[in-house]
């Protein structure tokens, strides 16, 4: 797989999840912990998006 491919990827995966996060907030019977724990998934994917993204600014 190509670096653009995969941050294509880890793109598509963040957006997915930020939609997870808003669709939970939204529920009343979603855990708090639930929430937290996929924003900090998708805050790992930001962070591995951003340091690719430099690496192929970089190369």
């Amino acid at each position: 797989m190509s670096l653009s491919s995969h941050l294509t990827e880890l793109k598509k995966k963040h957006d997915h999840l930020s939609m997870e996060v808003e669709q939970a907030q939204r529920s009343p019977s979603t855990d708090g912990l639930e929430i937290a724990e996929m924003k900090k998934q998708k805050l790992k994917l930001k962070e591995e998006i951003e340091r690719l993204s430099s690496d192929v600014a970089v190369a």
